[in-house]
C-alpha cells in the first residue's frame, strides 16, 4: 500500500515541461485543479526562488485587500501567491504590475473554484495568462517513480491523490477528512447550501452513477431536490475539477446515439470512499468495481491530455440498442483511437464486440481500437491492441 513507503522528494510531474514553455511566453501561469492536486507543490518546482503566500491565511488575505499595489510590491522578483480566488479582486491590480513591467514569467497563481476564479480572468488577465489544470497523480509519474501500487484493487481504493503517497496515512482516513474539509466546506459555500445532509446524499449519489449516463431527473429525485438545484450543485461540483462529465461523440447523421454525457470523479479512490469502501478487500466483490476501474481508466486518459497543456479530447459513442465504446479520442482529421475498458484480468472474444460493431460502421472514420483491462500482458490481437491497466498512458 502507498502508506507504507514514503519519500520527501516531490514526485515529478510531467506538467511541467509544458508549465515551464508557459512560463517563458506568458507574464502568469495559472494552475486550476481540484484541491490537494499538488499545485502548491508544482509552482515551488517550476520557481524555486519565487517568494510564497496564500491568500488562505488571513492576514495575507487581509494585507491584499485592504492595500493591493502595496501588497504586489512586495514581490518585485516574482511570486507564488496561493488559492487566488480567496480574492480575485487583486487580479485587476496584477494586470497594472505585469503590463508596466512586460517581462514573461513573473507571477505563478494557483486556484481550485473555476466559477470564483475564470471571471476575474478573463476581465482583468485576458491575453496574460496561461492556464493550466492539475489533476491528481498518473498512473506514468506513479510508475516512473516505482510508487504505484501492486493490484488494481490497491489503486483503486487508494486513489492517486498526491497526500496518499507523502504521508504515512491510511486513504480511508485521508479521504474522509478531505470530503468534510474541502469538498463539503468549499463547495457549500459556493453554493451557500445550508441543508448538508441532502448535499451529502447527492455527493454520494453522484458516485453510485460513476461511468453512467447523467440522469437529472433521477439524481434529483433521489436526493429529494429539485432538478434545477440538482444541475447547480452538479455545475459546481464541475466547475472545482471534482467530476468530469464526458460528452459523447457524434455526427449529423448519428440521431439514433446517446447525447447525454457520462460522470466521472476526478479520483476513484475518492468515488470508491464515498462509495463506503473502506478497506481494499471491499473492492472484490463490490458491485460497482468496474465502473471504478472505468473510472480510473478514464480519468488516466484525461490526464494523459490535461498534463500536456492540451484540452481534454475524451468522448465516448453508444446507440439506444446500448452499442458502445467507453473512449473515442481524436488523433487527427477523421482519425480517432476507439478504447474499450475491461474490468477482468482474462479477456474472451465478446470483449470486443463494441469495438467491432462500431468500427464496421463508421466507415467516413479510422478508428485504432485498444482494450484496457485489469491484466498484465500486452496482447496484439486481431481486433484490437489489448493493454494492461499499468499502460493506459501508453495510447496518448
Amino acid at each position: 500500500m502507498p502508506s507504507e513507503v514514503r519519500t520527501r522528494l516531490p514526485i515529478p510531474r510531467i506538467a511541467q515541461h509544458a508549465a515551464l514553455e508557459r512560463l517563458q511566453s506568458f507574464p502568469v501561469l495559472t494552475l486550476t485543479g481540484p484541491r490537494q492536486s499538488g499545485k502548491t507543490t508544482l509552482a515551488k518546482m517550476l520557481r524555486p526562488d519565487f517568494a510564497y503566500c496564500s491568500l488562505e491565511d488571513p492576514d495575507t488575505r487581509a494585507f491584499s485587500m485592504e492595500d493591493p499595489r502595496g501588497f504586489l510590491k512586495q514581490f518585485s522578483g516574482g511570486a507564488i501567491i496561493d488559492e487566488v480566488q480567496r480574492h480575485p479582486d487583486l487580479l485587476s491590480y496584477l494586470q497594472g504590475v505585469v503590463d508596466a513591467s512586460g517581462e514573461m514569467g513573473q507571477f505563478i497563481l494557483t486556484g481550485s473554484s473555476q466559477f470564483e476564479l475564470m471571471e476575474s480572468i478573463s476581465q482583468s488577465l485576458a491575453g496574460r495568462t496561461a492556464l493550466m489544470t492539475l489533476l491528481p497523480f498518473s498512473a506514468a509519474e506513479l510508475s516512473a517513480v516505482h510508487r504505484l501500487p501492486e493490484s488494481v484493487d490497491e489503486t483503486l481504493y487508494a486513489g492517486t491523490f498526491p497526500a496518499i503517497y507523502d504521508r504515512s496515512v491510511e486513504p480511508a482516513i485521508w479521504y474522509q477528512d478531505y470530503v468534510s474539509t474541502y469538498l463539503e466546506r468549499d463547495v457549500r459555500s459556493i453554493l451557500n447550501i445550508h441543508d448538508l445532509t441532502s448535499f451529502q446524499r447527492f455527493v454520494q449519489l453522484c458516485a453510485g452513477r460513476v461511468g453512467q449516463l447523467v440522469n437529472l431527473s433521477s439524481l434529483s429525485r433521489d436526493a429529494g431536490i429539485n432538478r434545477a438545484t440538482a444541475q447547480s450543485w452538479l455545475s459546481v461540483l464541475q466547475a472545482s475539477h471534482l467530476i468530469h462529465l464526458v460528452q459523447p461523440w457524434f455526427t449529423n447523421l448519428s440521431k439514433r446515439w446517446v447525447k447525454t454525457p457520462k460522470l466521472y470523479f476526478c479520483d476513484a479512490g475518492l468515488a470508491a470512499w464515498l462509495l463506503g469502501v473502506r478497506q481494499v478487500s471491499h473492492l472484490a466483490s463490490h458491485p460497482l468495481r468496474g465502473a471504478l476501474f472505468e473510472n480510473w481508466v478514464i480519468t488516466e486518459l484525461i490526464k494523459s491530455q490535461t498534463h500536456r497543456g492540451e484540452k481534454p479530447g475524451i468522448y465516448f459513442i453508444r446507440d439506444k440498442q446500448g452499442h458502445e465504446i467507453d473512449a473515442i479520442i481524436e488523433t487527427g482529421p477523421n482519425t480517432f483511437h476507439a478504447v474499450e475498458i475491461k474490468s477482468g484480468m482474462t479477456i474472451s472474444s465478446d470483449s470486443f464486440s463494441g469495438l467491432r460493431y462500431w468500427g464496421s460502421r463508421l466507415k467516413e472514420v479510422s478508428l485504432q481500437p485498444w482494450l484496457v483491462y485489469a491484466g498484465d500482458a500486452v496482447q496484439q490481437r486481431s481486433d484490437a491492441t489489448v493493454l494492461p491497466w499499468r499502460d493506459v498512458h501508453s495510447i496518448l
